[in-house]
């Protein structure tokens, strides 16, 4: 199973680049984000059409969620974030797609910082968290991908430099993201590539793109049931290099799942 998350900044404005990078890459799962725009405006027709079949929430002008799955439905568990039943933001979307539990997150921005946004970015972060800890112990296979708005570490940065006063890099964010992690998610880019360079955002100034000044802020998370089947994870970066792209490039993991559920063989003793 090869599982995306793609924050695509405005699907009717990049509807063709959606289907260019499905039919070409033919992800079985993509998580979407910031769809900007209403349900009636989601081409779900064409995206049959091509092949999947989906799920999604929009909303007038920001935000939006879908989750894509190729040949198949993706079956509904929930269509928000638990904890603030006064939350009307799109952020976030849940689904099993072949025996997988799928989340698929669009974490607030948080920018101006400090202030409301910033609060109500460390606020979601919280519910998270807390959400995330009852999908890692849930005993199913699952995946948290999207866009977290997080840069984790000066690592996943061109140049924290000019950065600094940003919410994608405040220490309360990074904080959050780390306590997330030490439920024991695993960071699948970072696992696989420890030492690499990997970025998924280059935002559209100062020439960021063609100097592949970037930022690594879309992370696919597997809880300790997947993680052993996890095979490789990238970044289709040809994907920002189109014209009037998203500022975000997918970000993919490849999962064998033969190995859901399969624990090493006990040794024998040996015969006295």
């Amino acid at each position: 199973m090869k599982i995306a998350t793609f924050n695509v900044n405005g699907i009717k404005t990049r509807v063709h680049h959606l289907l260019d990078w499905l039919a070409r890459e033919q992800p079985d799962v993509a998580c979407l984000q910031e769809l900007k725009a209403l349900d009636e405006a989601f081409p779900h027709e064409a995206l049959r059409e091509a092949g999947y079949e989906s799920l999604w929430k929009g909303q007038r002008s920001w935000n939006g969620v879908a989750i894509l799955a190729r040949g198949m439905e993706p079956v509904e568990i929930r269509r928000e974030l638990p904890g603030d039943p006064s939350d009307e933001q799109s952020r976030y979307l849940e689904a099993a797609v072949d025996g997988v539990i799928v989340a698929c997150l669009y974490l607030p921005n948080g920018n101006p910082q400090p202030g409301p946004k910033f609060d109500y970015k460390l606020a979601w972060f919280e519910r998270f968290i807390k959400h995330a800890a009852g999908l890692f112990a849930s005993g199913h296979p699952v995946a948290m991908c999207g866009d977290y708005n997080v840069v984790p570490t000066d690592f996943d940065i061109y140049n924290p430099r000019s950065w600094l006063k940003d919410a994608l890099l405040q220490p309360e964010s990074r904080e959050c993201y780390q306590r997330l992690l030490k439920q024991g998610w695993v960071d699948s880019i970072r696992s696989l590539h420890p030492d690499e360079a990997i970025f998924t955002f280059w935002d559209y100034f100062r020439k960021h793109w063609e100097r592949d000044a970037g930022l690594r802020i879309d992370h696919l998370l597997l809880n300790a049931q997947l993680a052993p089947c996890l095979v490789e994870a990238g970044v289709d970066r040809w994907v920002r290099g189109q014209e009037k792209a998203s500022d975000h490039a997918p970000a993919w993991v490849r999962l064998d799942l033969s190995k859901l559920g399969k624990k090493p063989a006990a040794k024998r003793k040996k015969a006295a």
